[in-house]
């Protein structure tokens, strides 16, 4: 997450350096996690999170976590926590 943060900071101009000194993270671990591949769960993350959206923008933005959750589950048959939907 703080890779991101401090890839996007350094295409603005901020100094790596400086970003990870703010962020209290090393240089190195910076770098070895922007070198790593996703994680499982973050490529699940993204498949989830594109869909809550297609739910969300198809109910017309009246849906939240609740409906949301029922709507994976119920309708989709996606096993989620009604949390990690509001999330």
């Amino acid at each position: 997450m703080s890779a991101r943060l401090v890839q996007e900071l350094a295409v603005d101009g901020v100094p790596v350096a400086l970003t990870c000194r703010v962020l209290a993270i090393s240089r190195s671990g910076h770098y070895e996690a922007a070198g790593r591949a996703p994680s499982a769960r973050q490529v699940a993350d993204e498949a989830l999170t594109a869909t809550i959206k297609a739910i969300h923008h198809g109910s017309r933005a009246t849906y939240g976590a609740p409906r949301i959750h029922a709507e994976l589950r119920l309708g989709l048959g996606v096993a989620c926590g009604r949390k990690r939907v509001a999330r």
